[in-house]
């Protein structure tokens, strides 16, 4: 008894509480379109012992070159899901960024309750971002980055470990460029530190050499991916597509008229007055790194993850100063608690372990429900069952699923690599769908399209609908299926 009354303090069962309770969040069902051809790639490159280079599973791009980037995420997922299917994926990912913010949490002043509180909001700001999925693992790498990058001032050899980390980080995902832009605008705040007198040349100028060199051995090991030197531009022509912007919905900069980006635009109000209010004044290095994710997060809400793991960190220092300077902090009571509390805390972690282990299968348990409700499971099963004519013209939500539930047997139109059609296809593919040219006509001529599986309120099947020649083979509230003679 005299072990439990010491570890089963109040802060204790706070802490295990609350990261049980970012796992729960972070648990859950895959919904993913990109999901499904990651999964086909990952089972493809483990059965062909080779990772590709031209892309195998469209009629549009059959052939043409395909970065890859992702390749061992995708092995990974396949790994997972063949050994411990969907309950496999949805405890591995959640526990993924479960430490993601674990991570963050520990960099938090003010531990446990503001620290949480602060991680909290995060979580919730970012979580539209999460899922079984390769950016999953990307920002467990910027957290674990991030710390490094602190923790390098006191303990020196820590930041070799980047170089291991990002050789890691390139094959899992082309987002390592974030790794190396977070060492550099870390490196340039370090000097604007100095220039700014927050801190000294002769203590800094050797932490500089080291963080340079690291920069520098990250950036060496980038050519050593199946990919090579072409790794080097890939994120940059990422970043610089239009279409992207405009047709998917995560690299588009947050719509603060949704109600699920008001926890963003609140915690960026509330970054704002903490800097404007707390007695704490911003180092040049903290104020740079801050700016810089914040314009990120603002350009797409993709990069929302990131500036949460720079800015909440900072909210708690700024915060934590305000409540040193009122007089507000909480006074816990010194020493283990009594028989009674450590007994209430132990039952209170058994009992939430218990809702945590029950949570999750409950959650892997409705993944078929999920999926049925999410991708037009039924109608792809008509297709599978009946064969009819292709080429398919798809919707591009659907191409990864259509991969793996069909693939060799039909090609798609379009997934979700969008990198690989490029803007002037996704714009044509838009104009089509949305029956906004005359040109719609000659995109289905060009491609020799003989079926259309789209969504119902698609403006182009209201259109075929009405053409002659084309007829229904299949509907249901997610999707109908038109062919048309030859």
């Amino acid at each position: 008894m005299p072990f439990i009354q010491h570890w089963l303090t109040l802060r204790r069962t706070f802490v295990v509480i609350f990261v049980l309770g970012l796992f729960l969040m972070a648990s859950r069902n895959v919904g993913d379109p990109d999901f499904w051809w990651h999964l086909r790639t990952g089972q493809l490159i483990l059965q062909n012992h080779a990772v590709f280079h031209t892309d195998p599973y469209s009629f549009t791009r059959h052939g043409q070159p395909w970065v890859s980037h992702e390749w061992l995420s995708e092995v990974l997922i396949y790994l997972l899901y063949r050994g411990a299917s969907w309950l496999g994926l949805i405890l591995a990912f959640g526990a993924v960024t479960g430490v993601t913010f674990l991570l963050l949490y520990r960099r938090c002043a003010g531990q446990p309750y503001l620290a949480a509180i602060l991680t909290l909001w995060g979580a919730i700001a970012s979580q539209s971002t999460w899922g079984v999925r390769p950016h999953t693992l990307s920002l467990l790498l910027a957290s674990v980055f991030l710390v490094i990058l602190e923790k390098s001032a006191i303990r020196k050899s820590v930041l070799w470990c980047t170089i291991p980390l990002m050789l890691l980080w390139v094959n899992l995902h082309a987002e390592y460029a974030l790794g190396i832009g977070v060492m550099a605008i870390f490196w340039l705040g370090l000097v604007l530190d100095c220039v700014f007198g927050f801190s000294h040349w002769p203590e800094t100028l050797p932490r500089l050499k080291r963080l340079g060199v690291a920069i520098l051995a990250c950036l060496s090991v980038v050519p050593l991916n199946p990919n090579g030197v072409r790794l080097f531009v890939y994120p940059l022509e990422t970043i610089q597509s239009k279409s992207m912007q405009r047709y998917i919905d995560e690299w588009a900069s947050p719509n603060f008229h949704l109600h699920e980006q008001i926890p963003l635009l609140l915690l960026i109000l509330a970054v704002i007055g903490l800097v404007a209010f707390s007695p704490r004044k911003l180092r040049p290095r903290e104020l740079l790194l801050l700016t810089v994710t914040l314009a990120a997060a603002l350009q797409s809400g993709r990069h929302v993850g990131i500036f949460v793991l720079v800015a909440v960190p900072i909210m708690s220092e700024l915060g934590i100063a305000i409540i040193d300077e009122n007089g507000w902090g909480l006074r816990e009571r010194p020493g283990p608690p009594g028989l009674t509390a450590a007994l209430l805390n132990m039952a209170i972690l058994i009992g939430f372990c218990s809702f945590a282990v029950l949570r999750v299968l409950y959650v892997a348990k409705q993944q078929s429900e999920v999926e049925a409700k999410a991708f037009p499971a039924a109608a792809v099963a008509y297709i599978d069952a009946n064969h009819p004519p292709g080429p398919i013209l798809n919707n591009p939500n659907w191409g990864g699923y259509l991969i793996w539930k069909l693939y060799p047997d039909y090609a798609v139109f379009i997934d979700g690599r969008a990198d690989l059609y490029g803007d002037d296809f996704l714009d044509e593919l838009a104009s089509t769908y949305l029956v906004q040219s005359s040109r719609w006509e000659r995109v289905l001529e060009e491609w020799n399209i003989r079926t259309v599986f789209l969504p119902p309120d698609a403006p182009l099947i209201s259109v075929l609908a009405k053409r002659a020649g084309w007829k229904q083979l299949y509907a249901d509230h997610s999707a109908v299926l038109m062919t048309r003679g030859p």
